[in-house]
């Protein structure tokens, strides 16, 4: 390892110091490590130039040779070890200042936990994006749910739609957790329901569920609420007609339905996103 005098910069220095960022990724968190030292002397310019997504040991000693030429000093985020140990030759040999970033965590984290590093490219960035899609979905549900603006449903990997206590919203949120963007129309035999509904037919999954457990679920509600049980919510004609208006609205649809008795969330989540995945290739 490279002592950490050796990449101190002179204050009355008048030129700009070149540092190489090389990594087999994109080369951003040897960059930030750069940014962040540099900030700690007097003037904190330095010239960073990157050399990313480095796959062959030609691409490193390209990278080397460029770097030679200038008198850089070298920061590599390497993962891939015959990549690094090829680096760390013949920077030796061309006498280049290289200091490796990862390498000595990597080698702290494997004497605790045991367990050997994938030595995988990029997977900082891969858990960034899995992390900021979830993130960007749920919002997406939040934003979108109840049929608060329709035309939300134009955006949607998918979209749920039936009448209410069919567990649309929760079955949304699930869904966003796994990165996808779920919209919920609920269907209300007094309003008609958003015509951007059947622009999307092919993305709408319908849900519904036998009256008779309907009928318990409305009244538990209305308990919970304090409202009266006689309350036309829990009304059992008007749940048969309910049903009977959101089972014509899917049919003209022309979308799958899944029955939501008994089922946990996470059952039909797993029978909405198989009819998702059927549409995709449908239409790919």
């Amino acid at each position: 390892m490279v002592p950490k005098e050796e990449l101190l910069i002179s204050s009355n220095s008048t030129k700009v110091p070149v540092i190489y960022v090389l990594s087999d990724s994109i080369g951003e968190t040897g960059e930030a490590v750069v940014k962040a030292a540099a900030s700690q002397f007097d003037h904190g310019l330095v010239d960073i130039r990157r050399a990313p997504y480095l796959k062959t040991i030609r691409e490193v000693e390209k990278a080397l040779t460029d770097a030679s030429e200038v008198g850089a000093a070298i920061v590599y985020t390497l993962v891939h070890q015959d990549l690094k140990s090829f680096l760390e030759r013949t920077a030796r040999e061309y006498g280049l200042i290289h200091a490796d970033i990862m390498g000595p965590v990597m080698n702290a984290l494997q004497s605790v936990t045991h367990i050997s590093p994938k030595n995988e490219p990029g997977l900082i960035r891969k858990l960034d994006e899995t992390y900021f899609s979830k993130v960007e979905a749920i919002e997406f549900a939040v934003k979108y749910d109840d049929g608060k603006e329709p035309h939300g449903v134009l955006r949607a990997d998918i979209v749920v739609t039936g009448i209410s206590r069919t567990s649309k919203t929760p079955l949304c949120m699930y869904l966003a957790h796994k990165g996808i963007k779920a919209a919920n129309v609920p269907l209300v035999p007094e309003v008609n329901p958003p015509e951007e509904l059947f622009k999307v037919a092919r993305k709408v999954v319908g849900l519904t569920i036998k009256p008779s457990h309907l009928f318990e679920i409305r009244k538990e509600r209305l308990k919970t609420m304090g409202l009266s049980q006689t309350d036309d919510y829990a009304n059992w004609e008007r749940i048969l007609m309910e049903l009977d208006y959101a089972a014509s609205i899917m049919r003209k649809i022309g979308c799958p339905v899944v029955d939501v008795t008994n089922r946990a969330v996470e059952e039909t989540a797993a029978k909405v996103l198989d009819f998702y995945r059927k549409g995709a290739k449908k239409n790919e």
